[in-house]
C-alpha cells in the first residue's frame, strides 16, 4: 500500500482560490470594480449631468428648456433674490461651524485628555448614538421642542423669561412667532444635528498633542491661557478645519431642516429641491447646485493646505 496521502479532488472553488492566491491584483481589481463604476457612472456623471444642464437657459413664456449653451442662468444667480439665498446659506453655514466648534471643543478635550476605559466608551456612545435615530424624527423632535407650547417656552414662561423670549422673538433678526419658525430656531437645529461630525476629528487631533509639550510648556513659565494659546490650539487646529468640512458643507446642502424649521426664507438645498421640483426650472436648480460644489472646492483646498485631512 502506497504512503502518500490522497488529495482531493479540486473543485472550482479552490482553483479560483488558487488564482487569486498567485494573481492578487485581479482579486484587488474585481473587488474595486463594483465600487469604482457606482462612483464612476452614477455619482460622476451625475455630477457632469448637473454640470451640463446648468449652461441650458429655460424660456420664460413656454417654461421649455432649450439646450443651447449660455451664461444666462449663471447671471440669474447674481439676481437680488436669488445672491440673498446664496449669502444667507452661507452667513448660516459659517455660524453653525462656528458654533459646532466652540461647543465641540470642550466637549473633545475632555475625551481626549482625561477621559480613559469606559468612561471614554460612554463618550464615543454618548456621540454616537444621536447618530442612529431617524434624521426626520430628531428634525420634527425639535420642532416640537422649539413651538409656542414647546418644553422651551414653558420652560422660559416658568422662570420669568417669557416677556424677554416674546420681545426677542419680535425682532427682525430674530423673527417668528415661535423658535419653530425663527431663524435662531433653524440655527439650532443645524448646530444639533451636525454637532457629532466636529466633535469626533476634533477629539482625534486632541489626542495626538504629545503630554510632553504641555508639560514643557509648563516647565518654561507659560500660563494655562498661553498653553491653549500656543500650543493646543494650533496642534488642534487640523481636527477644527475637518469637522468644519463636515458642518460647512452639510448646512450649504441641506434642504429638510428649512423647510420644516424656520421662516419662509430658503436655502440654496432648499432652492434646488424648490426649482427642479414645484417651478420645474432645472438649468438654474443645476445653477444653485453648483454654488455650493465650488465653494467646497475652495474650502477643501485651503483645508488640506492646514493638514486637516489627517485628522479625519
Amino acid at each position: 500500500m502506497s504512503g502518500s496521502a490522497i488529495l482531493p479532488v479540486r473543485g472550482p472553488g479552490d482553483r479560483l482560490s488558487g488564482l487569486f492566491w498567485r494573481r492578487p491584483r485581479v482579486l484587488l481589481a474585481l473587488l474595486l470594480t463594483p465600487p469604482l463604476l457606482w462612483l464612476g457612472v452614477v455619482y460622476l456623471g451625475s455630477l457632469i449631468a448637473l454640470l451640463v444642464q446648468s449652461f441650458y437657459s429655460i424660456d420664460e413664456f413656454s417654461g421649455v428648456v432649450k439646450e443651447e449653451f449660455t451664461l444666462k442662468t449663471y447671471a440669474e444667480l447674481f439676481r437680488a433674490q436669488n445672491l440673498d439665498i446664496i449669502l444667507r446659506t452661507l452667513a448660516m453655514a459659517a455660524l453653525v461651524t462656528l458654533a459646532s466648534a466652540v461647543i465641540a471643543f470642550p466637549i473633545a478635550f475632555y475625551a481626549a485628555r482625561y477621559a480613559r476605559g469606559r468612561w471614554k466608551a460612554v463618550f464615543y456612545l454618548g456621540i454616537m448614538l444621536p447618530l442612529w435615530s431617524s434624521y426626520l424624527v430628531k428634525v420634527y423632535a425639535w420642532k416640537l421642542i422649539l413651538a409656542k407650547e414647546g418644553i422651551v417656552t414653558w420652560v422660559a414662561t416658568h422662570v420669568g423669561a417669557g416677556p424677554l423670549l416674546g420681545r426677542a422673538l419680535d425682532e427682525q433678526w430674530f423673527g417668528g412667532s415661535s423658535l419653530s419658525t425663527s431663524p435662531v430656531g433653524t440655527f439650532i437645529v443645524f448646530v444639533y444635528i451636525w454637532m457629532p461630525y466636529m466633535i469626533l476629528p476634533m477629539q482625534a487631533a486632541l489626542e495626538r498633542v504629545p503630554g510632553s509639550m504641555l508639560e514643557a510648556s509648563a516647565d518654561l513659565g507659560a500660563s494655562r491661557a498661553q498653553t491653549f494659546r500656543t500650543v493646543i490650539l494650533p496642534l488642534a487646529m487640523p481636527g477644527v478645519v475637518a469637522g468644519s468640512i463636515f458642518t460647512f458643507s452639510l448646512t450649504l446642502g441641506d434642504y429638510i431642516i428649512p423647510q420644516i424649521i424656520g421662516n419662509s426664507a430658503r436655502y440654496i438645498g432648499l432652492a434646488v429641491y424648490q426649482f427642479q421640483g414645484t417651478a420645474g426650472n432645472l438649468p438654474l436648480a443645476a445653477a444653485f447646485a453648483v454654488v455650493p460644489i465650488a465653494i467646497m472646492l475652495v474650502y477643501l483646498a485651503i483645508a488640506k493646505r492646514m493638514g486637516a485631512f489627517d485628522a479625519l
